[in-house]
């Protein structure tokens, strides 16, 4: 066993976090730990760490075990340049190498047994720790974060507060700990950052236990999910999905067990009060009491299913035309993207592509919050637009909840504006709280409250779902499905972009490309097509060769197995960015990356050819 917690508990006062928990980490288990908001997950990372304790219980844990925790990574040193701060991590490395120099000074007047045995000593150590290639490992890790090396000399206090996160984060991945604590891993990453961090905790040789509300990165690193809910934890095997269906089916089958349990019970209390009294049949009786007595009470878990209902519904149905766009400049002091497309009544157009490339300044430029550099956009006929931005929802005014819907709406009842946020979780006393006061995820909430209330037929959401639990998400995902309006947001989560989107703009360091594909049909064009700039066609096509049906069959067959086995190349080559070899050596990685580039271009020739073969069969 690497670390375990028996009856653990922890209070706040008279309120109780958690109780009696039992927690385990065996060997390198990915970890998932779930729950609301509030249930005590953080908390429960604090005290595994250190930054807090236990109240009460027992710890277990390996001999000189490390456990790496964000928080712990606090980057102190604002004045130093990134590559100073990230060389603290090598500290031991370079220990070892000057005793290795002082070592090899020595050899050459005294070559003896012991010290030959010294150096070999600390050279393994040295090969251990990656002594050889800790530079090539360091910016590797640094920039998959979306820095460039060149970020490396830059102070630190020259980064924003969420890129001071990021290499925070990137320290405490090159720290190696035994068991590495993941609280929100996702926040602030891009979705390229994203999939490689699900790679990178997937391989990473120790164990990691992760605390997100991103779906898909658990479904894709956890092998293990723990449950928190109502200060109790249980443990399931399996990803986030595996979880959330065997907790369906434990449900239900306690339900089931207890309903029966149930009905056997009051048939026995129906015997008793029958024959208690009953002088030949009082013994009978008695032996009914005694077996109810000892009888094992089935209990139902306590089980938190409360989310949000909202109806997101238009007070006008809007023209066929809701927004075109032609050409559109955006950026603040230089251009961040051109971007042209059009939106129609009904759409659902998900804005995505890496940090930096202008996905929240396009929706504030729409809103007129920022000027356009250039180009124009055009809202369609009775188009009324209703705005989420993840900043505006920080609300500091000072008002009551209650206040802050009805000063906005001032022509509602009492009665109608607490119906609302009621929908929204907002209920008795809650409603009379000052909004500074507020959670992360109750702000959200309020935010979207206000957005019910002005009725808006096209609806632009930038990052909705931040601060929103699982069931938040689940929630918001429902009620905008249900929506007969229009919806562009801007998100990371691609749990919500799948299950929204069907349509995708992309922006990129390269340019925008508006998609009339959903997600998922993006991400396997994207496997099966080059993600560098298609090989342009020469001006003159040569002319085709007309082939007969049998020889264009015999072709078609030769060519779907060269795809098959190039597609078959492309995931080996793919899995080699997870293995130390080349995550660790920065050339050998970038190396790696211009083969898989030259793959994806043969992929896209062979498949160009197949199908002008496909077409000319039909």
């Amino acid at each position: 066993m690497l670390y375990s917690v028996s009856k653990a508990s922890k209070y706040y006062g008279a309120e109780t976090v958690f109780e009696d928990v039992v927690f385990e980490i065996r060997g390198t288990e990915k970890i998932a730990l779930v729950g609301r908001n509030g249930c005590g997950k953080t908390t429960f990372l604090r005290c595994m760490c250190g930054e807090e304790n236990f109240d009460r219980g027992t710890v277990s844990k390996q001999s000189g075990l490390t456990i790496g925790y964000l928080a712990q990574k606090v980057l102190e040193h604002d004045d130093w340049p990134v590559e100073q701060e990230l060389r603290l991590i090598y500290e031991p490395v370079f220990q070892i190498e000057s005793e290795m120099n002082l070592l090899e000074e020595k050899m050459l007047t005294d070559a003896n047994d012991r010290v030959l045995s010294q150096y070999a000593q600390l050279q393994e150590k040295f090969e251990a720790l990656n002594g050889y290639n800790w530079e090539a490992e360091m910016k590797t890790v640094f920039t998959r974060f979306g820095f460039g090396p060149e970020d490396l000399q830059k102070k630190i206090g020259e980064f924003s507060g969420g890129q001071k996160t990021r290499i925070a984060f990137v320290k405490l991945l090159l720290s190696k700990p035994d068991v590495l604590l993941l609280d929100e891993p996702t926040n602030h990453l891009d979705l390229d950052a994203i999939e490689w961090l699900e790679g990178y905790v997937k391989n990473y040789p120790k164990a990691v236990v992760i605390v997100s509300h991103d779906r898909m990165f658990l479904d894709r690193t956890a092998d293990y999910v723990y449950s928190m809910e109502y200060g109790k934890m249980k443990r399931y095997t399996g990803n986030y999905s595996s979880f959330v269906n065997q907790r369906k089916n434990d449900l239900e089958r306690q339900k089931s067990a207890y309903d029966r349990q149930q009905k056997d019970i009051q048939r026995l209390q129906a015997l008793i009060e029958k024959f208690r009294y009953k002088k030949n049949k009082a013994a009978f009786a008695q032996s009914k009491i005694k077996y109810l007595d000892r009888m094992e009470k089935i209990e139902l878990d306590p089980t938190d299913e409360k989310t949000f209902h909202a109806k997101f519904t238009p007070a006008v149905k809007g023209g066929e035309r809701v927004l075109e766009v032609e050409k559109l400049k955006i950026g603040y002091d230089r251009e961040l993207s051109e971007i042209s497309l059009k939106i129609r009544r009904g759409d659902r157009v998900a804005v995505i592509g890496p940090n930096g490339t202008g996905k929240s300044t396009f929706v504030k430029t729409l809103m007129g919050l920022v000027e356009p550099l250039g180009g124009s956009f055009l809202f369609g006929h009775q188009i009324e637009t209703g705005y989420f931005d993840q900043q505006l929802a920080q609300f500091s005014s000072g008002k009551t909840v209650l206040e802050e819907v009805w000063d906005e709406n001032p022509d509602l009842d009492r009665t109608a504006v607490r119906s609302v946020l009621g929908q929204f979780l907002f209920t008795a006393d809650d409603v009379f709280k000052t909004v500074d006061v507020l959670s992360g995820g109750e702000k959200v909430r309020l935010s979207l409250a206000k957005l019910l209330l002005k009725h808006s037929n096209f609806l632009i959401l930038d990052e909705p779902t931040n601060h929103l639990d699982i069931p938040g998400k689940e929630a918001l995902e429902e009620a905008l499905k249900d929506f007969t309006g229009t919806i562009l947001f801007v998100s990371h989560d691609r749990y919500f972009i799948r299950q929204l989107a069907n349509k995708l703009l992309i922006l990129s360091d390269q340019g925008a490309e508006f998609s009339e594909l959903t997600y998922d049909e993006y991400t396997d064009k994207e496997k099966q097509t080059a993600v560098s700039e298609p090989v342009k066609k020469t001006e003159q096509k040569q002319e085709k060769r007309k082939l007969s049906p049998e020889s264009r069959r015999r072709e078609l067959a030769k060519l779907e197995k060269q795809i098959s086995e190039k597609e078959a190349e492309l995931d080996d080559f793919r899995s080699l960015r997870f293995e130390p070899e080349y995550y660790q050596d920065y050339q050998k990685m970038n190396d790696l990356e211009e083969d898989i580039s030259d793959i994806h271009n043969e992929l896209a020739h062979l498949t160009e050819r197949w199908e002008e073969l496909l077409e000319e069969e039909e």
